[in-house]
């Protein structure tokens, strides 16, 4: 076959190869952690803080098993003013987290073995994979909505009670 015969069937063989070959899509991201919905649901108890200015009563989640605190509030999108969750940690040790997939704003409550508030990482930024660290051993942590320690009134030296 002489070259020019040869290269039309190419091209040819090309175009009808190409006819039977898939539609092209538009490539989605690829899928991420999962979902709040597919995320298992911890134990709700009531917690209280003690404060200066009377007692908060709130209702928490108890993210006990690895897997719970590892996703904890991740890819939540609201959250109950008076809700939360709690980090238990037996025995007692140092505690850093981050922000990385939580969509809102956090107060992180840092408690000591003995009730007594540590510390408070106040308004934590969404998605922040800064570390935000207890600076002690603690033997729980709790995260509340962003901004809702100041506005009741929690500081450090607070008490917080909770069937933990």
């Amino acid at each position: 076959m002489s070259s020019r015969v040869r290269f039309p069937a190419v091209v040819a063989l090309a175009l009808l190869a190409g006819c039977n070959a898939p539609a092209r899509t538009v490539a989605s991201p690829p899928p991420g952690p999962a979902s709040p919905a597919a995320a298992p649901i911890a134990a709700r108890v009531p917690l209280f803080i003690r404060t200066a200015k009377g007692e908060r009563r709130f209702t928490i989640e108890v993210a006990r098993t690895p897997g719970e605190q590892e996703h904890g509030l991740m890819f939540r999108e609201r959250l109950d003013p008076d809700g939360g969750m709690i980090f238990p940690f037996s025995p007692p040790r140092p505690a850093s987290f981050w922000m990385r997939n939580t969509v809102i704003p956090l107060d992180l409550i840092f408690i000591r073995a003995d009730g007594r508030i540590a510390r408070i990482a106040a308004d934590a930024k969404p998605y922040s994979l800064d570390l935000i660290e207890s600076g002690e051993p603690v033997a729980a942590v709790l995260e509340i909505a962003g901004g809702r320690a100041a506005e009741l009134g929690i500081a450090a030296g607070d008490i917080v009670r909770w069937p933990g």
